[in-house]
């Protein structure tokens, strides 16, 4: 008898399916899917509401309220007649003296008392009564009232001023404090030790303030990541591990349990390391490395040892520690009040002996994010710790473009909308930018009533982050041309320059800080920049300044952040990336962040120092003496693109290059991809 055909076992992407069933689309009509950043996220059904917005709580307030009002009406003391107050001079006194009044009761100068007869004060329009009230002024005699009172035959009744409280009230006054401290103390010792889990009252300053989150309630996935496949290749085994431990280790083989995320902020280090969760059905323990360190010298060592403890009863499971550089960074050289056994090395140790404690068969993987990773400590780094490093570089236009197409999955957009032609016009911007910008236009297409978001939403909002928002200055007719030249400086040093970007859009409409603004963005990405293209740089940041001069023959302070930009250039030109024949192919200049006690920054001599000063200063006025002969050739071009700027106070690219008289550069483009590897 033939054996049976064994069935074919379902494919990763269909047990995806099965344990994380594809989230609904939206009810409103949109042909939209939720966004990584829950946005386009389906309606939830409404969860328990809070106790004030139950209906049964505003019942028990309406029948306490009740029982309060019936109390106040059972126990309020009838009060018959109403009393009046009455002058004791001369009234009360004429109605001693005429016999009218039958009693009186005194407590310290208040006198309250009956008239013999019902009686009308202060008109014919009061209400008759017996009772009244009056003062004794301090200074009457009272031997005189007495003997009066007497006379006339008033009875006379006297209470103390001063009333010794009951033998209830001596009880809550002498020992009610007391007893209310003990017991507040109990309470809050009990409360401790049980969140604590019987460690004492201190003991919850040791639990671990990491936000768990379970592997049902994750949605994001590797197909919510993009731009960043490279980084996503490298992780796909660290998925593969945590849904079968044991199928690495069949042959000696060892998973790395520490994964390093680096990159510059918005990259997607985060939403990678969520996705990695998602994937692999794991529990995802999310902690900010800050979030161990505490005053308390040991505490950050025992939340480590906290969180380890819960991801391993959690396993398969991911600690995520973000902003690892927080304690994790390079401890040669710091040297502390206290030694170096503070908080911050304690809770680095613990975190080094944890890694290095787990077993091979462990699902348990650490994945931590920095956007420093050169400054972090050489034992995080070495081999069975953090020994896989992961990249996530910022992406290029492909990479953008399937970023924005994550992003508004949730937002519905106009045919007009061309993903592709953003993604050329973004350079430089990564996955958080990119997401910030979908935003913006999904909000500015709500405030202008469109049914769908339109590329002018798209290029508006794309203006709005890189330019700033207009502000509402109204400029003098002399600062507005003033203004006018200086962009045109910059737009027309940028056309006739070889190697500077091609210009985008001019405007003189005051922006953020600035009164004008010109953007020039490159047709491709670019990963380094050679010789001439950064003194091209440096002659279009030169242009606005070398305009005034050439048109009024002063300079104003609208140069300030040009001079700032171009000197930054210069100097690193001659400093870091060895474009000067003075200093050679060597770097004198510290890095970016660092200074000269950090260990790895060498130390230069005051000779070497005025070298670097002295090229800069050389590099700097050799372009403007070409950057002043270009403008004052092209004169006429200078006088007629501000002069179109003047008209229509925004240009855009082919009306720039219209004014001048010269083509529009074409974009350069899209490089192939390569073919994938077998």
């Amino acid at each position: 008898m033939a054996d049976e055909a064994p069935s074919p076992k379902p494919r990763a992407d269909e047990q995806r399916r099965d344990t994380h069933p594809p989230m609904p689309r939206d009810k409103r009509g949109w042909q939209v899917a939720p966004a990584p950043d829950g946005r386009g996220m389906p309606e939830q059904p409404p969860s328990r509401p809070p106790p004030h917005r139950r209906a049964g709580f505003w019942w028990l307030v309406a029948v306490l309220i009740a029982i309060n009002w019936i109390s106040v009406l059972a126990f309020e003391p009838s009060s018959g007649e109403p009393r009046v107050t009455v002058p004791f001079s001369p009234y009360f006194l004429e109605r001693v003296k005429g016999d009218q009044i039958a009693s009186i009761a005194s407590k310290g100068d208040t006198i309250e008392g009956q008239f013999k007869t019902k009686l009308t004060y202060p008109n014919a329009k009061a209400t008759p009564t017996k009772k009244f009230s009056t003062e004794v002024p301090t200074f009457w005699n009272g031997d005189q009232l007495s003997a009066l009172l007497q006379e006339k035959g008033v009875q006379i009744k006297a209470e103390s001023t001063t009333s010794s409280p009951s033998l209830l009230a001596e009880l809550l006054l002498g020992f009610g404090p007391t007893l209310l401290l003990v017991g507040l103390f109990v309470l809050f010792a009990r409360r401790a030790a049980a969140g604590a889990g019987g460690m004492g009252a201190l003991g919850a300053f040791g639990r671990s303030r990491a936000r768990r989150v379970d592997p049902q309630k994750i949605r994001v996935t590797f197909d919510d990541v993009a731009g960043i496949d490279e980084a996503k290749a490298e992780l796909t085994e660290i998925v593969d591990f945590l849904r079968d431990p044991g199928r690495y280790g069949r042959l000696g083989g060892r998973m790395p349990h520490g994964v390093l995320l680096s990159g510059l902020p918005g990259t997607g280090k985060t939403l990678l390391a969520r996705a990695v969760a998602g994937e692999a059905h794991a529990a995802f323990f999310s902690i900010s490395a800050s979030e161990f360190i505490e005053a308390i010298v040991g505490v950050g060592a025992a939340r480590v040892r906290d969180l380890f403890a819960k991801a391993k009863e959690a396993a398969p499971s991911i600690i995520f520690i973000d902003e690892l550089d927080a304690i994790g960074r390079s401890r040669q050289g710091s040297v502390s009040v206290t030694g170096s056994n503070d908080e911050r090395e304690q809770t680095l140790d613990q975190i080094l002996t944890e890694i290095d404690g787990f077993e091979s068969a462990e699902a348990v993987v650490v994945l931590a994010a920095t956007n420093r990773p050169d400054v972090l400590d050489p034992a995080l780094l070495r081999a069975g710790r953090f020994d896989r490093r992961v990249a996530v570089q910022p992406p290029d236009r492909d990479g953008r473009a399937a970023i924005l197409r994550v992003h508004t999955r949730s937002i519905p957009l106009d045919p007009s909308a061309d993903l592709d032609a953003l993604a050329s016009s973004t350079p430089g911007m990564v996955g958080a930018d990119l997401a910030n910008l979908a935003n913006e236009a999904a909000l500015l297409a709500a405030r202008r009533g469109h049914d769908g978001v339109m590329m002018a939403d798209f290029t508006d909002s794309l203006e709005k982050i890189l330019l700033g928002s207009p502000r509402g200055i109204v400029l003098s007719p002399t600062d507005r041309e003033r203004t006018a030249y200086h962009e045109s400086g910059h737009a027309l040093v940028g056309m006739l320059t070889a190697g500077a970007d091609p210009v985008r859009k001019i405007s003189i409409i005051p922006r953020g800080m600035a009164l004008g603004v010109t953007l020039s963005t490159p047709d491709s990405d670019r990963v380094s920049y050679s010789l001439p293209e950064l003194r091209a740089k440096i002659d279009v940041a030169l242009g606005g300044r070398v305009a005034e001069e050439v048109v009024y023959g002063v300079v104003t302070t609208g140069a300030e952040s040009d001079i700032q930009q171009l000197t930054q250039i210069a100097r690193h030109m001659v400093g870091r990336w060895g474009m000067s024949d003075a200093i050679g192919p060597v770097a004198v200049l510290a890095e970016d962040g660092a200074g000269p006690l950090l260990p790895g920054v060498s130390e230069t001599s005051q000779e070497t120092q005025r070298v670097v000063d002295e090229e800069v200063r050389k590099l700097v006025e050799d372009a403007h003496r070409g950057v002043v002969a270009l403008l004052t050739e092209h004169r006429a071009q200078l006088d007629a693109l501000a002069q179109a700027l003047l008209d229509a106070e925004t240009l855009d690219s082919a009306d720039a290059y219209a004014a001048v008289g010269l083509p529009v550069p074409r974009e350069e483009p899209a490089p192939a991809a390569a073919p994938a590897p077998v």
